[in-house]
């Protein structure tokens, strides 16, 4: 039997060793690590500036659909309102014709008829 002693510096310089590739086994893991989350925060970048996009766009073609919407009522009432004024203005000038006809047909009526409510309304406002 042989009492071998295993020599101080061989086991200082191996386990040296074990420490600088275990060092560089940790310094590779860490960067790989380094990288893999670097890729996946830019996936998750992309897939948000997708998802912004995907809502802007949405949003835009809704704001869209409410102009077309809004130009359509719009051209509604201004037809509407063009009916109601061309009703209004037909029925003024037959109710000008109408008096007209009226006063050369009764001269005399009309004219009392006017003074009369001349008179009520002086009276009216003068309180």
């Amino acid at each position: 039997m042989s009492n071998e002693n295993p020599n101080p510096e061989e086991s200082s310089a191996e386990a040296q060793s074990r420490f600088e590739t275990g060092k560089a086994h940790a310094k590779r893991a860490a960067e790989e690590i380094k990288a893999a989350a670097t890729a996946k925060a830019q996936e998750f970048k992309d897939l948000a500036s997708a998802r912004a996009n995907e809502w802007r766009e949405a949003a835009a073609a809704k704001a869209e659909e409410f102009r077309h919407a809004a130009q359509a009522r719009a051209g509604e009432w201004r037809t509407q309102a063009t009916d109601y004024y061309s009703t209004a203005r037909d029925q003024a000038r037959t109710f000008q014709d109408d008096a007209e006809v009226y006063i050369k047909e009764n001269p005399v009526r009309a004219v009392l008829t006017a003074l009369g409510v001349g008179f009520v309304l002086g009276i009216l406002f003068r309180r």
